[in-house]
């Protein structure tokens, strides 16, 4: 009896104004948790499974959702049960229920379908080195590759010149077949591409001596690719219309290549923004001066305070990596001052710090480091032997 039925929008958890997207979420949701093959010898699941199925059997529907939204259940009383749950389940597509939504419960994904109109052809991907500089700046490349393109004596048809393809006999040109199986529900259409043409719809019989029945032929080819300034290692650049041939006149697909950016020996990036080290001398850490610093843009002069100290962090505003979007906006440069220590010093040398030493109470009068313990004398290893 219709009465005895739940409302189809209380079992899909659902009101009576939700959109199709939200009841076929709705029903992919409460179908994943009582389908049979989650719940083995459940019969309860198994019940509520079937009524959340043809729940979604009516709502999904526009013609029989506007029947139920009149009459309710007695929309679908006469004629007696069928199917499951007194609806008659065995004139409908669920292959299209099943593919869209229980593709990954079954195991075999969604259901393909031909397509026998104009398809793009596939995207060729490939891979380039360029140095950290060519990165900043941009620079020209030139690849040598194998690439698909139409072939030029049957222009693509595949069929050997002078003869055409013919409608495929098992699909009628369609491109699909339709397979009807029994299931829980009754009889169910599954929709797949046809076999015998591969969803193109047409068979060739005589075949292009050139490329086989393919529409394409492999050439070696040499494509000028233009690396823009700001590109970072890992992002790709998409040539349009250098991929493989479409399909039944499609255009053709994109070539896809990754950029790979060798490392520097002085400079890292992080974004748009370049890091350094720049060494200065300890006497122009403490009188200040000019210290030169290494750019991608070449040597600069940089004017140091007196008493600067090291790990000292300087920024150089637009010396940075150019953005993609607009060149001339340039990230900054991140240099870190490091003093650097003389390794070895003349005698003139030696003497002058070790002047400056007792000048600055670093050292007591008989030369020995006034830090020493006992005051024996002994020279600091700083200043040299």
């Amino acid at each position: 009896m219709a009465d005895s039925k739940r409302d189809y929008y209380e079992v899909l958890g659902v009101s009576k104004t939700a959109t199709d997207d939200e009841i076929k979420k709705a029903y992919r949701q409460t179908a994943k948790k009582y389908h049979p093959d989650m719940n083995p010898g459940d019969k309860e699941a198994e019940a509520k499974f079937k009524e959340a199925s043809e729940a979604y059997a009516i709502l999904s529907d526009a013609e029989k959702r506007r029947q139920y939204d009149q009459f309710g259940h007695a929309a679908f009383e006469q004629g007696g049960a069928g199917g499951a749950g007194g609806f008659d389940f065995s004139g409908m597509d669920m292959g299209d229920i099943f593919g869209d939504i229980f593709g990954d419960l079954f195991g075999g994904g969604r259901r393909s379908r031909g397509n026998t109109g104009p398809q793009k052809g596939a995207n060729v991907r490939t891979g380039i080195r360029i140095t950290f500089n060519e990165a900043v700046f941009g620079t020209e490349k030139e690849l040598d590759l194998n690439l698909k393109d139409k072939c030029d004596t049957c222009s693509g048809s595949g069929a050997k010149p002078g003869t055409q393809s013919e409608t495929c006999s098992k699909c009628g040109g369609k491109g699909q077949v339709v397979y009807t199986q029994q299931s829980l529900f009754g009889m169910v259409r599954n929709v797949q591409a046809c076999p015998d043409c591969r969803g193109t719809g047409k068979i060739i019989k005589e075949k292009c001596p050139d490329c086989y029945g393919n529409g394409y032929v492999t050439k070696r080819k040499k494509i000028q690719v233009t690396v823009p300034a700001g590109i970072d290692h890992g992002q790709s650049i998409r040539i349009r219309g250098k991929g493989e041939p479409g399909v039944n006149g499609g255009e053709q697909g994109d070539l896809l290549v990754e950029v790979a950016v060798s490392s520097h020996p002085i400079f890292q990036r992080q974004e748009y923004d370049i890091y350094s080290t720049a060494p200065m001398s300890f006497t122009q850490a403490a009188l200040g001066g000019d210290v030169r610093i290494s750019t991608v843009d070449g040597d600069v002069l940089y004017t140091i305070k007196p008493g600067t100290q090291t790990d000292t962090k300087i920024r150089l505003r637009g010396k940075g990596v150019p953005t993609l979007r607009n060149k001339d906006v340039r990230g900054d440069h991140y240099v870190t001052l490091v003093v650097q220590v003389p390794s070895k010093l003349t005698s003139e040398q030696k003497e002058l710090l070790e002047k400056y030493a007792e000048a600055s109470g670093e050292r007591n009068d008989d030369g020995g480091d006034k830090n020493d313990k006992g005051g024996k004398g002994k020279k600091s290893k700083f200043f040299g032997k």
